[in-house]
């Protein structure tokens, strides 16, 4: 989000991923996209220790811990005031942090927190700079298991600098990395496994250098917000990205706004089925205790969140583009392809993809995941009617 003018990513940035799993040594962290829940989207900067409590007694009940949903992510506004050794303090509204993560980590969840590698958040709280190794401990005392971190405030010391140096020209980025990679290093030397997220907008391609600092997510975008034109406009722009996602490494275009109520069910079940294409982040961020049917279905079809969550780890991306009509596909394991297909336009459209193009010559079995139905065996061109602003999502084997 944008504060003051200013690029604040509140709780609709990253969140940083270093879950890393610990066996004879730590291994590499989130070798599947991270699921959860986010207080941002629906709670900004209302959200309390009680709902936090709430989210994760909901994330059990709902189905949503047994559908894969597993990080229970507070956002933004939980800062107090540091005391004269530097240690911060949590704000009235988190009496004590630890109990609360123990309570989430009762649950069989996990638990992630946010902060900034500036002085202050996007809310004008305290940020991380020059405590990066004190905060990273503390996280790590508390149980933390994922560490959003927010541009924000840093972007300010970037343009100073900037203006300060301005035949500099790398002056910026150089400082960015090097603020991610501070955190990063310090999260790390804790030994404890946290998801280490970069939230910065896409600025300066973070997919190129996200591994490096050692974040396993990155923004890839400018934020989201519950609106069907913000949400394609974030969805589709991923174009070309698809050669940096992977095992351990993904790109981020944002939350999940499906439940907040301002899209219909088909655009939510284009903004779903986009996100499972591109191998994204799945962090919902509505109200958990009034999720409707329609949004159960979304979130929590089987199928889906398997596309999302395959073995392979790839990223989908475009096959073609015909005005307000799209195809994308992603390579599945098993030799299985997902092909989502788009409707854009204002009216209802049929949107074909033809399996020889897909690598399916002698045709192939079709299943509808929206549908959860078999379309049978299938030859040359595959059609769907859409209506408009929808998607359909299949799965095709051989």
């Amino acid at each position: 989000m944008r504060l003051g003018g200013l690029l604040c990513g509140g709780c609709l940035c990253c969140v940083v991923v270093l879950t890393a799993v610990q066996a004879s040594g730590q291994e590499k962290a989130a070798m599947t996209p991270p699921m959860g829940w986010n207080s941002w989207n629906h709670f900004a900067d209302k959200v309390t220790d009680a709902d936090v409590r709430a989210a994760a007694d909901m994330m059990v009940s709902t189905g949503m811990k047994d559908a894969g949903y597993v990080y229970v992510n507070l956002d933004d506004t939980w800062e107090g005031e540091r005391d004269a050794q530097g240690v911060l303090h949590t704000n009235k509204k988190f009496p004590y942090m630890k109990g609360m993560i123990d309570y989430v980590h009762s649950k069989g969840l996990k638990f992630g927190i946010y902060s900034s590698p500036g002085a202050k958040t996007c809310g004008g709280y305290a940020g991380s700079l020059d405590h990066e190794a004190q905060d990273a401990k503390m996280y790590a005392d508390w149980g933390v298991d994922f560490l959003k971190y927010d541009l924000c405030s840093y972007e300010d010391v970037m343009l100073k600098a900037q203006a300060e140096h301005p035949e500099d020209a790398g002056i910026k980025k150089r400082m960015m990395v090097a603020a991610y990679k501070k955190m990063g290093d310090a999260l790390k030397a804790t030994g404890r496994p946290i998801v280490y997220s970069l939230c910065q907008y896409g600025v300066d391609q973070p997919w190129v250098w996200g591994p490096s600092v050692g974040a396993s997510m990155w923004r890839t975008t400018d934020d989201i917000d519950d609106s069907y034109g913000r949400m394609i406009a974030i969805g589709f722009s991923q174009v070309g990205l698809s050669k940096f996602a992977g095992p351990g490494h993904w790109n981020d275009p944002d939350m999940l706004e499906i439940g907040n109520g301002k899209m219909t069910d088909a655009q939510y079940q284009t903004h779903m089925t986009l996100w499972v294409m591109l191998a994204a982040p799945l962090l919902a961020g509505n109200d958990l205790s009034k999720m409707t049917d329609a949004d159960k279905r979304l979130l929590l079809n089987k199928e889906a969140i398997a596309v999302d969550q395959d073995a392979l780890g790839k990223q989908g991306d475009r096959l073609y583009v015909s005005g307000d009509l799209e195809v994308w596909t992603k390579s599945l394991s098993g030799g299985r392809v997902a092909v989502a297909m788009f409707n854009r336009s204002w009216s209802t459209r049929d949107v074909s993809v033809d399996l020889a193009e897909i690598g399916f010559k002698s045709g192939a079995k079709i299943r509808d995941v929206w549908k959860e139905k078999d379309l049978g065996e299938k030859k040359g061109m595959v059609v769907d009617t859409l209506p408009k602003w929808s998607a359909t999502l299949l799965i095709v084997s051989k």
